[in-house]
């Protein structure tokens, strides 16, 4: 706000307790007259240094991860049940809180409910770290006093996620190490032992073997290729990082990936578990449908089923069904849009999401094992045959001259 200071307060309540916060306010005398209306006794009151924060703030942020946010909703929603109140809750989560950021965004949570504001409007003003199905579905608890039910249900959700998301990554860290590994060594033999066989091979004389020719022209290249490939995936990283989840970006790559052989499958699943898991939870929780849709259409990680979502909401402010525009896209498989019909037809479309999302849980656990023990031995067999393809090439010369000799 123009004309406000931000202030460093600590502060003793009635039960003698010290408590320390931060707030923003025209002057101290504005601070200490409002904790005194919030009933505490105003201890010390001091401008905070600005400058030297904003400084700090210049270098890198830790993000806020999912992981962090499934922590937070589990131990908040444990307080709570044991009859803490909220800004006790958000004092103590604001200081025990691991991630600085995180413990940041919290301070801010909490003095915004301080001033009066629900603890959904406060997630909402940071909506980089609190995401649209957390602000929902605490709007729900609040409104229907289950509070405590509603953080609960986030964690689970959250918690499911981050051991989903843990499975895909152990099942694609091992052929990526391999891979990277294997170009690493290729560009080692290629600049550093390809050219001291070619002096070898000048000595030789005579006409060098196809295979060892194709060695040494790409030895030669690559002199000049690698710093060219550096500064190239340099670039690429820091495009990746700043417009790979753009829509543009995002609506070439998502179709990509669910055709990509082998792991495509990997990918389907897991956006579906992410979809059925995500609209349960939120219906369960008592937010409307046309809100759930859209929130799930911002939360699924894949434009392909974000498009489908479009289209069902589109139906249901028509008044007809759910399952009817899922049937026109290959992403939903025809067990899930009879489930969800089924689901329609009797009442509980929000238990049938449930246990879609626990099927393909299984799915993409039982698929991620069966791809661990299939990859390991593909992807030794392919480093030992590039390896010792390029290690043949360079014996070739040598096989040669043996034979003439003979």
């Amino acid at each position: 706000m123009a004309g406000t200071t931000q202030y460093s307060y600590k502060v003793r309540d009635a039960r003698g307790k010290f408590t320390e916060g931060k707030v923003e306010a025209v002057s101290e005398a504005a601070v200490a007259e409002r904790l005194r209306s919030m009933g505490y006794v105003p201890l010390e009151v001091r401008a905070s240094n600005l400058g030297m924060q904003r400084e700090i703030k210049l270098g890198f942020k830790k993000r806020v991860k999912t992981k962090d946010l499934a922590v937070f909703s589990r131990q908040f929603a444990t307080m709570i049940d044991a009859g803490l109140s909220m800004l006790r809750a958000l004092t103590i989560m604001a200081d025990q809180t691991e991630n600085p950021e995180l413990r940041r965004v919290l301070r801010g949570v909490k003095q915004d409910v301080e001033a009066g504001n629900s603890l959904s409007a406060a997630f909402a003003k940071s909506p980089q770290v609190f995401p649209p199905l957390m602000v929902s579905m605490t709007r729900a608890g609040e409104a229907g006093g289950f509070l405590d039910v509603s953080m609960r249900q986030i964690a689970d959700n959250f918690e499911a996620d981050v051991k989903l998301r843990g499975k895909i990554k152990a099942a694609l860290t091992y052929p990526i190490v391999v891979f990277c590994l294997a170009i690493v060594m290729c560009i080692g033999l290629l600049v550093f032992v390809v050219p001291v066989f070619q002096g070898m091979f000048i000595d030789l004389g005579g006409e060098l073997p196809l295979p060892t020719r194709i060695l040494v022209f790409l030895s030669r290249a690559m002199r000049f290729l690698l710093p060219v490939l550096i500064v190239a995936l340099v670039v690429f990283v820091w495009l990746w990082r700043k417009y790979g989840h753009t829509p543009q970006v995002r609506k070439v790559v998502d179709p990509l990936k669910l055709r990509i052989p082998v792991f495509g499958n990997l990918f389907q699943k897991l956006a579906l578990a992410r979809f059925a898991r995500n609209l349960g939870t939120l219906l369960t929780s008592g937010v409307p449908i046309l809100q759930s849709l859209e929130i799930v259409s911002e939360t699924t990680g894949s434009v392909v089923i974000s498009r489908a979502l479009d289209e069902v909401g589109q139906s249901v402010r028509r008044g007809e069904s759910i399952a009817g525009p899922l049937a026109d896209h290959d992403v939903f498989p025809s067990m899930v849009v009879q489930m969800i019909a089924s689901g329609e037809e009797t009442g509980a479309i929000d238990q049938m999401l449930n246990k879609i999302a626990e099927f393909y849980d299984q799915e993409v656990e039982s698929t991620t094992e069966a791809l661990t023990a299939l990859i390991e031995p593909l992807m030794i067999a392919f480093l030992g045959a590039l390896v010792g393809s390029m290690i043949i090439a360079l014996y070739m010369p040598i096989f040669k001259v043996f034979d003439l000799i003979k």
